[in-house]
């Protein structure tokens, strides 16, 4: 069958030979022979179609059978479909879909309230278990446990810091709570009681260590009595204990004598201070910035205790010595703050330090750039970050993000602190950042004098850094304390990071052309290339240039974000292309063979790096796709047409070239007049004709 589909040419079936002019006319007996030869050649057809159709009978009659049967099927279809919206117009199923839908949306509803009611409920259940626990624990002498789950109750059921309107049950069970407090005191002050006694007569104290009181099973050691004790530890209730003995002592010892009182005071108020600051202020000093708003209260109630002291004349007025404990206290919030803030610097040297600024493999493969948007690969938050100021991504080192994670977990914590504690965070969070800029340069000295992926990624990181330091005082100044909203100043330091970025970025892209530069150096000015073994160095020179900008390709594109991208190759190739294309034009001498050598080597070149300029067209077609036309790529690097037009000016006519000139598509490209004249000098040899377009080139446009 294919032979009766093959073109017929109508002058094969005529017998005339002499048919070489296609613009001959035809004889009447030439049409009539070819109105014959024609009826025979249809006959012919006719019988090849069907002899083939007898031979193939079976196959045609399954492939009819085969199209029966599907026109019938799609006529079943058709009713079936005909049937559905007669159904559906019949009866009203949307309506009923949504009231199923709307029930089912209420039941859900209803559901998830109950399981969070059930949730509730369970807490309540478990806390008023609990409670039972405590009592039980006191009843069975395990003192020190029910003193740890009152203490531990206590914050879990707010105590003190109760909100007007809450369910009953809460204060139910906070009223069940103090209960058990008040139990528990109870219970210790009979221990106490029990463990001292005071004979008048012999004026002896004697202290049992073997403890047992009505009300508790077995008996109890005094040491677990003690312990209990220091477990209830509480601020206020230590301070307004002590003023109760210190105001009876005044009253009914000192008879509210003032230099009697200042005496007791002088002579018990050294000891009684270092014993609060050893049991109480001292344990009481917060692990972590999220617990310092309560040990503000601390400091609130030892000010008022101390300022209770000074009203009954126990303490002085106007000795800042007797004020031991809000020194204290005042004092281990300000070495909290130090201490954290060694810790974060501590911490953010060291990771900086351990970082080996690598990146996993399938960010950096070859031929699929930017997979790194689709976020399914392994570790991929600690390499890919959104920029605050972009619409784009970029690919980090780990250490950069981890970096960012401690400088904004420091900043939260300024929110939860007190003015002096949040200063020294701020000034945490700063140097933090600032030691990027110390550390990082220092431990990358090596890689950042080549071309190199290390490089590349210390660049992204001081870009990503200076975008974040613009957005922290954005995100976290609202919620400062407000002495330090005054000072919070980030944006100071995200133009340090943007220069060294760019520094990095074009120390890169200056190592790459100084390569090329050395590269093309080889080439010895392209000179004689009609030579076999000069050809052959201009030729390995090529190769090296194409190696480079391959490795830059491989490097970069992955890398670096596609608007960087695009805008440091285009600066490598501008510098490759004029560089060679200066080189041949200063050739002063070039041989018909030559001419035709150095185009061969021109076309090489860019055949090369197909793949490395398809990929600048890839970004700039993303970035304007609108508008999006080959000549773009050719207006971002100037000299690409003009090399492309060296290589057609090596074999074009003399009069070809000097009406290139004259129609200024030469000078559009950046052929200078004196470019123009020695290359025709360089090609052609001196003659009338070549004295002519030299003249005419000198003068067009007079």
């Amino acid at each position: 069958m294919d032979a009766l589909f093959d073109a017929i040419n109508v002058r094969d079936l005529l017998s005339t030979s002499d048919l070489r002019d296609p613009t001959a006319p035809l004889s009447a007996p030439d049409l009539r022979l070819l109105i014959t030869r024609l009826e025979s050649h249809s006959l012919q057809i006719k019988s090849k179609v069907k002899s083939y159709i007898l031979a193939h009978h079976s196959d045609f009659s399954s492939l009819f059978s085969l199209c029966n049967d599907a026109v019938s099927r799609t006529d079943q279809i058709n009713q079936c479909l005909l049937d559905l919206l007669a159904l559906v117009s019949d009866s009203p199923i949307d309506g009923e879909i949504r009231e199923i839908v709307e029930e089912l949306s209420g039941k859900m509803k209803e559901a998830r309230e109950k399981r969070e009611i059930l949730d509730l409920v369970r807490i309540i259940v478990g806390i008023s278990e609990r409670l039972g626990g405590i009592k039980e624990g006191v009843k069975n002498g395990r003192l020190r446990l029910a003193a740890v789950d009152i203490r531990d109750l206590k914050k879990v059921l707010r105590i003190g810091d109760e909100e007007e309107r809450e369910p009953v049950v809460y204060g139910l069970l906070r009223k069940e709570w103090l209960d058990c407090f008040e139990e528990i005191q109870e219970m210790l002050v009979k221990f106490v009681e029990n463990a001292v006694q005071f004979e008048p007569d012999s004026s002896i104290v004697r202290v049992k260590y073997r403890l047992s009181v009505d009300g508790i099973a077995g008996v109890v050691d005094l040491h677990s009595v003690l312990d209990s004790m220091e477990v209830d530890v509480d601020g206020e209730i230590i301070y307004s204990r002590i003023i109760q003995v210190i105001n009876f002592v005044c009253k009914c010892i000192c008879f509210e004598n003032p230099s009697w009182i200042r005496c007791f005071g002088r002579l018990t108020w050294p000891r009684i201070s270092e014993l609060v600051i050893s049991n109480f202020l001292s344990k009481a000093v917060p692990e972590d910035a999220s617990k310092l708003a309560g040990f503000q209260k601390i400091i609130k109630d030892t000010y008022e205790f101390e300022t209770a002291l000074k009203e009954m004349a126990f303490i002085s007025a106007s000795d800042s010595t007797d004020q031991k404990l809000s020194n204290f206290a005042e004092n281990v919030e300000l070495h909290f703050a130090s201490r954290k803030k060694i810790e974060i610097l501590a911490k953010a040297r060291n990771l900086l330090l351990q970082c080996d600024f690598t990146i996993p493999q399938e960010y950096t493969r070859k031929g699929h750039p930017m997979k790194y948007y689709s976020g399914t690969a392994v570790n991929y938050y600690e390499h890919v970050v959104d920029l605050l100021f972009l619409s784009e991504r970029c690919l980090v080192s780990k250490a950069a993000t981890q970096l960012m994670d401690l400088v904004h977990q420091t900043l939260k914590d300024i929110c939860l602190s007190s003015p002096r504690v949040a200063l020294e965070f701020y000034h945490a969070a700063r140097d933090a950042i600032l030691l990027y800029e110390a550390v990082v340069p220092v431990k990358l000295e090596k890689q950042l004098d080549g071309v190199n992926q290390v490089a590349v990624l210390m660049h992204n990181d001081c870009f990503y850094l200076s975008q974040e330091i613009l957005g922290l005082a954005f995100e976290y100044r609202s919620d400062f304390p407000i002495s330090i909203k005054e000072h919070a100043v980030f944006v100071d330091l995200a133009p340090r990071f943007q220069v060294m970025a760019e520094e990095i970025l074009q120390r890169q892209i200056q190592l790459v052309i100084s390569n090329l530069k050395e590269a093309i150096d080889g080439a010895d000015g392209f000179q004689n290339t009609h030579q076999v073994q000069q050809f052959e160095s201009a030729k390995f020179s090529i190769d090296q240039v194409v190696f480079i900008l391959e490795k830059v390709h491989i490097i970069w594109e992955p890398l670096l974000l596609p608007s960087t991208y695009k805008k440091s190759l285009c600066m490598v190739l501008e510098s490759v292309f004029s560089r060679v294309t200066k080189d041949i034009l200063l050739l002063d001498d070039m041989a018909a063979e030559e001419t035709l050598q150095l185009q061969r080597l021109i076309h090489l070149m860019l055949e090369s790096i197909s793949s490395l300029m398809e990929s600048l067209s890839t970004v700039i077609q993303k970035e304007r796709p609108e508008e999006y036309h080959t000549s773009l790529v050719d207006d971002l690097i100037p000299s690409l047409r003009k090399i492309r037009k060296v290589a057609e000016l090596l074999d074009m006519p003399l009069k070809s070239i000097t009406t290139a000139w004259e129609s200024g598509e030469l000078i559009s490209i950046g052929f200078t007049m004196l470019e123009v004249k020695d290359f025709i000098k360089a090609i052609f040899t001196d003659s009338p004709l070549r004295k002519e377009c030299l003249w005419r080139i000198e003068n067009v446009g007079l």
